[in-house]
């Protein structure tokens, strides 16, 4: 697989940047706004929002000048610059690697509260689940176009990539795809940004 050069976000979108984005177009908080157990109002400025849906993740890039990953940047990104490993740490995952389901943390924590990957990118294992930009086939990948697969036609689904607090170490596997409605607001998902190189 061949991708033209990217730039993606180190962090997944906070709080305090998603807040900024509604107050300033009038867009609605997110579902779970308020809510403690998913740490998702102002007190925790620094925790990924959850409770988006892929538009409104969609149009959060957008107003920042920024567009939604592909999955195969975003695994790509994820990855850290390792081949063929489980996670962007290597093949195994331990719990001080990464806020997952086995952490017992309970919630979403700081961005950047775990060490970085290869690249400098923080909680691509872990923390909350991130939408991408693509439409999700179960067999997309068997026939993709070898440069920069964009996804498969309009379907039902989104896809969802990189695990979470709440997700089993197995779902925090770079390569593992996950699906959800485009129109659905999750408490552990989250998204992060990306752009083409100049």
């Amino acid at each position: 697989m061949e991708l033209s050069a990217f730039h993606i976000d180190k962090h997944e979108v906070t709080n305090a940047q998603y807040h900024t984005f509604c107050m300033a177009t009038e867009h609605d908080l997110p579902v779970f706004w308020g809510l403690e157990r998913f740490c998702c109002y102002l007190d925790f400025p620094d925790h990924p929002v959850v409770g988006v849906s892929h538009s409104d993740a969609g149009q959060y890039a957008e107003w920042v000048g920024r567009r939604l990953p592909t999955e195969a940047e975003w695994e790509y990104a994820a990855r850290g610059g390792l081949q063929s490993l489980g996670f962007d740490t290597g093949d195994i995952l331990n719990n001080e690697d990464a806020n997952t389901k086995a952490s017992k943390l309970g919630g979403p924590v700081a961005v950047g509260s775990f060490k970085p990957n290869g690249y400098g990118l923080y909680d691509m294992v872990g923390n909350v689940r991130e939408w991408v930009a693509d439409y999700y086939a179960e067999d997309y990948f068997a026939h993709s176009p070898v440069e920069n697969p964009q996804g498969p036609e309009k379907t039902r689904w989104r896809v969802i990539k990189g695990g979470g607090w709440y997700s089993g170490k197995g779902c925090n596997m770079v390569h593992v795809r996950n699906a959800l409605p485009g129109s659905w607001s999750d408490f552990n998902v989250g998204f992060r940004c990306a752009r083409d190189a100049d």
